[in-house]
């Protein structure tokens, strides 16, 4: 199955009144305005997105939302990812249902399957749908990490496209793209250390920071891609204190207070995840000012 995304897809956040209710209006907001800063595709109900304190219907309801708002303009991802086989199959056929052009299939946390439970938990999955299927590896939450012999074994399925790998680790991403087919996806998702991902063969970047910083991300991926590593390092150093503060606290809270700073969204978040500290909202305060994006 080819599928051809790359650059800067935002991991983007699901925006919610004080009390803790969806807020759509502001979500669909959000949405336009990444098109219009020039982010390549929408990636809901991930991490960002809140997906573990959402229930199915606020699920559903946000992955149609963004469907019918980005209205085909830039793709949407769909996260529906699940601990349980049996929910991640009945979200991702809904997603498809919905429209989504393809799914974030999110390591299932928490029970600590071995490589084989994730083998035909993902097999299981992209079984039961037409979708393009997108790996999400991210053990500092999982606990749980998907090898990469694994992820080779996956590639083989037709409609498992792509991986989006949070460790960080440089070394590993490159064993991935050696490993795997040239038309499977390694995409980033960690900010800081996207640019060399890049610049090694990453197909892109899954990005908090592109939340706040949509042209800045979606121009530095740009560049990493096109191979051009001096402008592309320059940017990323311009923005590596805001990569910083987007994980000096539980993601998504940092993000979220820097878009309610921005007056995008309101201040809603949920429990158990609480609002930025303090402390850290002074530090985060002061680099939305030097790079401009409030007053």
């Amino acid at each position: 199955m080819t599928f051809s995304v790359s650059g800067s897809l935002v991991a983007i956040v699901t925006p919610m009144t004080e009390e803790g209710l969806l807020d759509l209006p502001a979500y669909e907001a959000l949405i336009h305005w990444h098109i219009e800063q020039g982010t390549d595709a929408i990636v809901a109900v991930g991490t960002s997105g809140e997906s573990p304190t959402v229930n199915v219907e606020e699920h559903l309801q946000l992955i149609e939302a963004a469907v019918k708002t980005a209205a085909g303009r830039i793709p949407v991802i769909a996260g529906t990812g699940a601990n349980s086989t049996a929910e991640a199959v009945e979200l991702t056929q809904e997603a498809q249902r919905l429209g989504a052009d393809a799914s974030l299939q999110v390591v299932p946390y928490y029970n600590k399957p071995t490589q084989a439970g994730l083998y035909e938990h993902f097999r299981a999955i992209a079984e039961s749908c037409d979708l393009p299927i997108i790996l999400y590896n991210v053990p500092g939450r999982t606990v749980a990490d998907l090898q990469t012999e694994t992820t080779v074994r996956l590639a083989q399925i037709p409609n498992v496209v792509g991986i989006k790998d949070a460790t960080g680790n440089l070394e590993r991403g490159q064993w991935l793209i050696r490993e795997l087919p040239d038309d499977f996806a390694v995409y980033s998702g960690d900010d800081a250390t996207a640019v060399g991902l890049m610049l090694m063969g990453g197909r892109g970047n899954v990005s908090v920071t592109a939340n706040v910083m949509p042209k800045a991300m979606a121009e530095l991926c740009r560049l990493a891609m096109a191979g051009q590593a001096r402008e592309a390092a320059a940017l990323n150093r311009w923005l590596l204190p805001l990569h910083r503060l987007m994980f000096v606290e539980p993601n998504p809270a940092p993000v979220k207070w820097a878009l309610w700073r921005m007056a995008k969204i309101k201040a809603g978040i949920r429990l158990p995840l609480v609002g930025l500290s303090e402390a850290h909202q002074r530090e985060l305060e002061s680099v939305l000012l030097s790079l401009g994006v409030c007053s």
